[in-house]
């Protein structure tokens, strides 16, 4: 893969061969990110689990402490006093059935959550398709299928986020924006990573942290200290 001058120009400010701890990876990391626009920073944890197991699972969500520095477009399917709690609550969208042919046949898209009643999930699961490959559907682990949306709703905009193992057995989460201070994005680093460790599956033998690096979305990555990080 081909990277740009500035790209090979970051390697240059770090040693790749060295696994840093949290605070000068998010030194480097922020210090890398000098793009145009303002760069998310991201984690990229690699698992012992095997995801082909159910009891090896990782899915959950969680709170950062200082949000995302992200504006998040939630889409809510719920009916009647649930509907009106959602558009009371600062839902974008509200709807029920008649959003599915929207979604299925216009490609309508223009939301990054999505949150259900548990009455509403017979409709939702005719989504699947669509929705599950992009991560939208709805779950209960990660609090987006509930009665209470004005809390669900509450959370994602104070900067709830969900995490999941992709298949090949890594989560990838993002952290904060860039211009966040250093202070910012340790805690919402931690947040995170005490989250994940707690959600450790029982059955997962051997190493749980493969490996964890840090990088924003146009720098290179830096490997962590994953030791550190677990005890």
């Amino acid at each position: 893969m081909k990277r740009g001058k500035r790209y090979l120009e970051d390697i240059k400010k770090f040693d790749r061969s060295v696994q840093y701890d949290r605070d000068e990876a998010i030194r480097i990391v922020k210090g890398n990110a000098t793009a145009k626009f303002d760069e998310t920073m991201e984690l990229h944890i690699r698992t012992g689990c095997d995801g082909r197991r159910a009891d090896q699972q990782i899915r959950g969500a969680v709170v950062l402490p200082h949000g995302t520095g992200k504006t998040v477009r939630i889409l809510v399917f719920a009916k009647g006093p649930k509907a009106d709690e959602a558009e009371a609550a600062g839902a974008d969208y509200v709807g029920a059935e008649e959003l599915i042919p929207r979604i299925q046949n216009d490609g309508w898209l223009d939301f990054d959550i999505v949150v259900a009643t548990p009455d509403m999930m017979g409709v939702v699961g005719r989504l699947g398709k669509v929705l599950g490959p992009k991560g939208l559907m709805p779950n209960p682990k990660a609090g987006t299928v509930t009665m209470d949306v004005t809390k669900a709703i509450n959370e994602i905009k104070a900067g709830k986020i969900e995490y999941r193992l992709d298949k090949a057995n890594i989560v990838h989460v993002p952290f904060g924006k860039a211009s966040f201070t250093e202070e910012q994005l340790q805690d919402n680093f931690q947040a995170i990573m005490d989250a994940i460790v707690k959600a450790k599956p029982a059955a997962v033998k051997g190493a749980y942290l493969k490996s964890v690096t840090m990088t924003s979305t146009m720098g290179p990555g830096v490997r962590m200290n994953v030791a550190k990080i677990s005890n």
